[in-house]
């Protein structure tokens, strides 16, 4: 059997791998502390929880419009006019999950050989997305400046041009947790309008943010008709297995995105959306809880690596950090998993090498023990 060129050149999900491993030493026997993956240790709220199971019993199992429920979509739109922005319902498509949306983005913006620019460290599934579409990717390092936008706007505008046809800001970042200035984005946009370049803002850690302002592009002047607005239902409102999420655009976009996902997924489940529709509406106190407890194990980590010798950047959102590590950061991560049974993802993967990524939405129990561990066995 032979296969695409597009599906040969994409590698599978470094975190998913390292989560597999880890799932297997578990089998075992062996106790993991899985910082690996990205998902909230609190339970879905349980308003949304009744509302879904509602929603079943109120019969809305069937097919739902293939954009999104009404209802859904009105909320949407309303919660991104109250952030500054002016879509409007027929501006959103409701999608099984945000990496969806993302995906159909990608399929809908980007043609063969269309170059692709990214942030690094950027999250992996950038990247495929990519080069599924076609796109040759173009990436400008945020490293050397703590992981920070603003400082590195001058090798952002050496590396973007006239043949930019995306680019992608995801804010705060996955993996570094790094949340952009409004300076930076200004910065973002003078590009863009400059180059005439699409931007996609992934949005999907907006409400985990520990204090600076969220800036989302599509408000900056210049900046609606060329932006895509990702966001979703897994990280915020802990919903990561309903898989629901959204896009934002200007209604060309819409049209376009509408059509992959009719041929594709369809539409996200009838009676989830009914359910995301209560969390936009009524879960605004779960998810303060769940943020002020994301930033005092953010708080911990940090404070723990230092009492080690260890300084890491802080993270302003999201619920991850950026491990300085060895060189073969891949090594690292293996050898760490296999004798302190720490599971960790190897900043490589996100175009970081030198790097682990951690992701503290664990216990601070568990955040402990990891540390100690990597502590004993003279990973730190």
């Amino acid at each position: 059997m032979n296969f695409s060129t597009r599906v040969t050149s994409v590698e599978p999900s470094a975190t998913l791998a390292v989560s597999t491993l880890a799932s297997e030493l578990e089998a075992d026997g062996v106790d993991v502390v899985d910082l690996s993956v990205g998902e909230p240790d609190f339970d879905t709220p349980e308003s949304i929880v009744d509302a879904g199971k509602a929603a079943m019993d109120a019969g809305h199992t069937g097919y739902a419009p293939s954009n999104g429920v009404p209802e859904l979509r009105d909320a949407i739109a309303e919660k991104l006019q109250g952030d500054g922005l002016d879509y409007e319902a027929g501006n959103v498509i409701v999608t099984p999950g945000a990496k969806q949306a993302l995906y159909e983005t990608f399929q809908a913006v980007v043609d063969e050989g269309d170059e692709v620019a990214l942030l690094d460290p950027a999250w992996v599934s950038y990247e495929a997305m990519a080069k599924l579409a076609g796109g040759e990717l173009n990436r400008v390092d945020l490293a050397p400046h703590d992981f920070q936008l603003e400082p590195a706007l001058d090798d952002l505008a050496d590396a973007v041009s006239d043949d930019t046809e995306l680019l992608v800001v995801n804010s705060p970042s996955n993996p570094t947790g790094a949340v952009y200035s409004r300076a930076a984005m200004e910065g973002v946009r003078d590009l863009a309008v400059d180059h005439d370049i699409t931007v996609i803002s992934d949005e999907i850690y907006q409400r985990v943010n520990y204090g600076p302002a969220h800036v989302s592009l599509a408000g900056l002047d210049g900046m609606f008709e060329r932006t895509v607005t990702i966001n979703g239902f897994s990280k915020a409102y802990s919903m990561t297995g309903w898989r629901l999420g959204y896009l934002a655009g200007p209604e060309a976009l819409v049209d376009q995105a509408g059509k992959v996902q009719s041929h594709s997924v369809s539409s996200a489940a009838n009676f989830i959306q009914r359910a995301g529709v209560e969390a936009i509406r009524h879960t605004d106190d779960a998810i303060d809880e769940m943020v002020a407890a994301f930033e005092s194990r953010r708080d911990l980590l940090v404070d723990l690596f230092a009492e080690h010798g260890t300084d890491v950047s802080t993270p302003d959102g999201a619920f991850y950090l950026m491990l300085p590590v060895a060189d073969d950061d891949q090594a690292w991560c293996q050898d760490a998993l296999k004798d302190a049974h720490v599971a960790t993802v190897p900043g490589s993967a996100f175009g970081a090498p030198g790097y682990a990524r951690l992701s503290y939405a664990a216990s601070t129990d568990r955040l402990e023990a990891a540390v100690d561990r990597l502590a004993a066995e003279g990973y730190l």
